[in-house]
């Protein structure tokens, strides 16, 4: 059965929107290569709709910039779940409907191959999390505070609660720890 990994980008007051503004200065060589390690062991990304948007923008135009990473960021099959995506228009992309999405992700760890990446915190990581099918979290904190939060924050969690044991960290030059995790048994 394959894992979920889910690697999100957290600032030390708990911000992960819009982290291409305040971590670039942080991804050095040592963070892009243990980001590269991480997508060269799975084989499809699963996001919400928030982070489609993004990456299917972002992405396509990155190719040039990023080499085989962009190349592979793009090729993967991607999986959103989505009610409203009805033509996806980025590579290998299945949009899933919400009422399906435990269903259809459960049948996707199922399947043989490499594990699954999600990026990004949200709607999407609770279902996973609800349901046992998140196997690890990997929290990238970076030693900045961001200032005035707005609606993506990893704490801002609306009556949803889980607990999680440590794992492993791993600590970049550059002040940032990447804190791996597992759910606990309920």
């Amino acid at each position: 059965m394959r894992k979920i990994i889910n690697s999100t980008y957290v600032s030390l007051d708990g911000v992960i929107e819009n982290p291409q503004n305040w971590t670039s200065a942080y991804f050095q060589d040592e963070a892009a290569a243990y980001a590269r390690e991480l997508l060269f062991s799975c084989g499809a990304v699963l996001m919400g709709r928030k982070t489609f948007d993004g990456f299917s923008q972002a992405w396509p135009a990155m190719e040039e910039a990023t080499g085989d990473f962009g190349v592979r960021m793009n090729s993967l099959p991607h999986y959103v779940v989505s009610d409203s995506l009805r033509k996806p228009g980025w590579g290998d992309t299945t949009a899933i409907p919400r009422a399906e999405a435990v269903a259809e992700i459960t049948k996707l760890k199922e399947q043989d191959g490499q594990d699954i990446l999600q990026y990004g915190f949200g709607p999407v990581t609770r279902t996973l999390v609800e349901h046992g099918l998140l196997d690890e979290l990997r929290l990238w904190i970076h030693p900045v505070l961001v200032g005035p939060r707005g609606t993506d924050e990893l704490l801002n969690a609306d009556e949803f609660s889980a607990t999680f044991e440590l794992s492993g960290t791993k600590v970049f030059t550059t002040g940032v720890i990447i804190a791996t995790y597992v759910p606990t048994a309920r």
